[in-house]
């Protein structure tokens, strides 16, 4: 991940599983995810994956929208997802996981529903939400900036996140992070323990590593991260150093952001009273011992995890 793996070509795979070496990709319980853009997965880049143990792919569809696929400036037309999924269940990959964008601006005319009636007859066991962002320093930030698009619309980003959460809930997925839907068992194993906070380790410029209570990441320019490791020098950009209330406040966020959720609160203390206010306005419920956010909870959940840490300083 990280990038776009397929437009290396088939044989980069190959390359990769020797340095790091076969014998630890072999495992029968391991994950091995490779991201993928329609137009660049072909059948000879499949079978190249799973035959070195690439068993799931990540497949950035977007939409299944031929005009909103334009307007992204995607390589792929509106039938090059479903081709893609194709040449992966044809080489034995059944495990595929979908990205799809909601919150687009209404004039492109894309169908939110028609992407999600197109996604549940495809039966993939994985699929992965994201709403739309503008930033500034992109060409679309650039364009909401002049005024030639229009920001983000709230209240059509939260009807198209209830509206797939309804949806795909009903149809057998189970809403298992606020980003995330998956058939039980195909739960991304990668992102699970991101979220459980385990440590975990980056390679290649960009990339991000994390062995509690440290975070770091390497230079983003490549000609710079190559130069540093020819010199076998560290690639480090630079790392932070989380102290107890950051990471209990990063503790509160990525267990409120799972179908987890938080421990239930010691009753009657502040963050008690919180969690039961969160419910009482259909934001929360409980489920066992635990306190999980609804669907829409999560529309606001970094607000949620900041109101409920700032809770427990009185």
């Amino acid at each position: 991940g990280g990038g776009t793996p397929s437009l290396l070509g088939p044989k980069a795979m190959s390359k990769l599983a020797g340095v790091i070496g076969p014998q630890r990709l072999t495992s029968q319980d391991l994950e091995w995810t490779a991201e993928a853009n329609p137009e660049s997965f072909s059948s000879e880049v499949a079978e190249e994956w799973r035959a070195v143990g690439v068993n799931r792919i990540s497949l950035g569809a977007q939409t299944f929208d031929a005009a909103a696929l334009k307007w992204m400036g995607r390589l792929h037309g509106a039938e090059g997802p479903i081709k893609a999924i194709e040449g992966a269940r044809a080489c034995g990959i059944e495990n595929v996981s979908i990205d799809l964008i909601f919150g687009l601006p209404t004039h492109i005319g894309r169908s939110w529903e028609d992407d999600l009636r197109r996604v549940i007859d495809l039966d993939v066991p994985h699929i992965s939400l994201y709403g739309l962002t503008v930033e500034l320093g992109t060409h679309l930030g650039q364009e909401v900036r002049k005024g030639r698009e229009p920001a983000v619309d709230e209240d059509q980003y939260r009807k198209e996140f209830l509206m797939a959460a309804e949806a795909l809930t009903a149809s057998g997925y189970r809403h298992y992070e606020v980003s995330n839907f998956a058939r039980p068992g195909f739960e991304s194993q990668h992102n699970t323990a991101y979220w459980s906070g385990d440590p975990y380790l980056g390679l290649g410029n960009s990339a991000h590593s994390f062995a509690p209570p440290v975070r770091r990441w390497n230079l983003h320019s490549w000609e710079q991260y190559r130069v540093a490791v020819d010199a076998s020098k560290s690639p480090e950009a630079d790392r932070e150093i989380l102290d107890e209330a950051a990471s209990r406040l990063e503790r509160v966020w990525l267990d409120l952001r799972t179908i987890d959720g938080i421990p239930r609160p010691m009753e009657g203390t502040p963050q008690d009273r919180m969690a039961r206010d969160w419910i009482e306005r259909g934001l929360a419920a409980w489920v066992g011992d635990r306190c999980v956010l609804t669907p829409e909870g999560w529309l606001i959940l970094d607000q949620l995890a900041v109101e409920y840490e700032t809770s427990a300083l009185g």
